[in-house]
């Protein structure tokens, strides 16, 4: 048995309730982990709260999490690249509210010693979205992309590898993470009332794509004008939107596990470098699992919380 934070029907914050639940061995292809921290992305909450039943069902009790950090326990009888007391982090389908976790061993990447347990878990998620966006839309060195909720967990990671490839970046936020956005290399320009006209005077030589990771109403219009066709616009959080406009919505099915290892590497490289930044918005133990719920559900984060094991 293991302790973990469950929900065993969908609904508020107040679902989630401590348990103990039976962990079987690692089957072939998967590894058992030692659970030291946990990223909560607003996935968690939207899975919790019965939004995403019809693209996400589960089954109760449902433990959530879909990214950790922590050390190899066991590993299934085919897994050869990770051994007993590996330091590693990585994606997980479910199941990361826990103090032991069951995860694909192709899903892991190695953790450096010089990465603390709290950014490692920040990292699965927000690195594959942002590499699998900048796949999808095919951005290119020399183009101009604009991003819409720069600041968030996935904005910051795919402002530094955009920056990293010699894109340039127009981040939407709200004034008090303008400065935020001017240090991760992009150029800041504010929501509201004519938007459009200011991401033209940030980018004078013209918006090549654009990526909506806020959702905010309007953006998926106005991003089809400054780019001038929908095929050069993504968004992972309007799938109705995405629909009505004829954009694209990416929600990770394009080549899940290829994507993850690209995105492992490419963030380990900036942080080889000296250059990785990862905010975390705030810590709380896992026991405290429904108020970090309560604080992603409000929205206007800067980095990710992460749960402590």
């Amino acid at each position: 048995m293991t302790k973990a934070i469950a929900f065993s029907e969908y609904g508020g914050v107040d679902v989630l309730r401590p348990t103990d639940i039976e962990l079987p061995a690692p089957g072939p292809g998967q590894v058992r982990v030692a659970v030291r921290t946990v990223g909560v992305n607003p996935l968690d909450h939207k899975v919790r709260s019965g939004s995403m039943v019809a693209a996400f069902p589960v089954s109760f009790p449902h433990v959530g999490g879909y990214e950790l950090a922590g050390v190899v326990e066991a590993v299934g009888p085919d897994v050869t690249a990770w051994a007993p007391g590996d330091e590693v982090f990585g994606a997980v389908m479910g199941g990361a509210y826990a103090e032991q976790a069951l995860v694909d061993a192709d899903l892991l990447a190695r953790k450096p010693a010089s990465l603390s347990w709290e950014e490692a878990a920040a990292i699965p998620v927000a690195a594959e979205t942002a590499e699998r966006v900048l796949g999808v839309l095919g951005a290119r060195a020399g183009e101009t992309l604009l991003v819409h909720g720069a600041a968030g967990g996935v904005g910051t990671l795919l402002l530094q590898l955009a920056r990293a490839r010699g894109i340039t970046v127009v981040g939407t936020a709200g004034e008090a993470n303008h400065a935020y956005l001017r240090e991760l290399g992009a150029i800041p320009v504010a929501y509201g009332d004519g938007l459009a006209e200011r991401v033209r005077a940030a980018a004078p030589g013209g918006v090549d794509r654009a990526l909506d990771a806020a959702g905010k109403g309007g953006v998926l219009p106005l991003s089809i004008e400054l780019t001038g066709s929908a095929d050069r616009v993504v968004t992972i959080v309007d799938f109705a939107g995405s629909a009505e406009y004829g954009v694209r919505f990416s929600g990770g099915a394009e080549g899940v596990e290829s994507y993850h290892q690209r995105a492992y590497a490419a963030v380990l490289a900036l942080h080889e470098a000296g250059t990785l930044r990862l905010p975390l918005h705030q810590v709380l133990p896992l026991a405290e699992a429904a108020e970090a719920h309560r604080i992603s559900e409000h929205g206007h984060l800067r980095g990710k919380i992460v749960l402590t094991v």
